[in-house]
């Protein structure tokens, strides 16, 4: 008797950019592994090749991007650039009429403020950037919280998400620490 088939993972091509100094930064095998399960929980339907960028930055380019594509001042955690593509191209990313991979977009995590997040809000290194990484990949499938509801749906999917790869609800946090989401 043979073993049952398992479903082979759908191709991913991760582009890593590294370009911020030391730190403890999450091994590549890790961020494929948080990529793919945000992926397949985000976007369920998606069957064909996936592709994304993950730029990991030192504080003073996180800073710059945050002003430059946010307007606000200071390095933030996770900034999440969907990919749109030209009218003239729209439906090559659909695997059932291409095998070009859907280019998702890019994520800039800025690793000094996930470090100084992880420790504010007592979680694991790889607990925080796990979260970042999630976080930032349902932007790039579209998710948002921007208005309440999203929000708690957003919030929901991160947790179910991140319960699944083994760490513990990412919004269980105390009161007094850094957060970024609307009150």
């Amino acid at each position: 008797m043979s073993a049952p088939a398992t479903a082979e993972p759908a191709p991913l091509v991760l582009d890593l950019q590294i370009a911020a100094d030391g730190g403890d930064l999450p091994d590549p095998a890790e961020l494929e592994r948080w990529v793919r399960a945000a992926v397949s929980a985000g976007a369920p339907a998606r069957t064909g090749p996936t592709e994304l960028t993950i730029r990991i930055v030192g504080e003073q380019e996180g800073a710059e991007l945050n002003l430059r594509f946010r307007g606000r001042a200071g390095p933030t955690n996770v900034l999440s650039f969907p990919f749109e593509a030209p009218s003239a191209i729209a439906g090559l990313d659909d695997p059932a009429i291409s095998p070009v991979a859907a280019l998702l977009g890019d994520l800039v995590i800025c690793a000094p403020v996930v470090a100084r997040e992880s420790d504010e809000q007592s979680k694991s290194p790889d607990a925080h950037w796990a979260h970042m990484v999630v976080h930032g990949v349902l932007h790039l499938l579209g998710q948002d919280h921007i208005d309440p509801d999203e929000a708690a749906r957003m919030e929901a999917l991160e947790t179910v998400i991140l319960g699944g790869l083994g760490f513990p609800p990412p919004y269980e946090v105390p009161p007094d620490t850094h957060d970024e989401r609307p009150t």
